[in-house]
């Protein structure tokens, strides 16, 4: 991924304590990890759900458009959203983070007005739906409808 971004790229974990205080799902999932680990039958995945477009974390890292992401990050740290507490990491200033949960409480109130009356099922193929338009519309070849 550094070698994609054209910047180095470290590692950091994050205590799970630290973890725990931001969402206990979250630390949960990490502390199975540590402590279980995780085996998937990735070749069995692919096979069974060709559909999903699958690729590796390396394609993945290959496909991003790192100077949008590099400027977004930037313009962060210039509008004091985000600090450096050292070269190679990006810790979320006290303002930062208000304006964050401001941001998941806006969020929060969308989600609840937009799925109002849905079903957990008919949320879920509605998404997948779209995931799927998405897709079609990514791989298409000529976008453009003939007359």
């Amino acid at each position: 991924m550094a070698e994609d971004a054209d910047r180095p790229i470290a590692h950091h974990e994050v205590p799970l304590s630290q973890v725990r205080t931001r969402s206990a799902d979250l630390a949960a999932m990490f502390e199975y990890f540590t402590t279980v680990g995780l085996d998937v039958d990735v070749a069995g995945l692919r096979r069974d759900y060709p559909e999903v477009g699958w690729h590796t974390f390396t394609d993945w890292a290959a496909g991003q458009d790192w100077p949008t992401l590099t400027a977004a990050i930037d313009a962060m740290l210039v509008e004091s959203w985000a600090t450096r507490p050292a070269p190679d990491r990006l810790s979320l200033t006290p303002d930062g983070r208000q304006r964050l949960a401001r941001i998941a409480e806006h969020v929060d109130t969308f989600r609840t007005i937009s799925t109002a009356g849905v079903s957990q099922d008919e949320y879920c193929t509605a998404v997948h739906v779209l995931e799927r338009m998405t897709r079609n519309l990514e791989t298409a070849t000529d976008t453009t409808p003939t007359p």
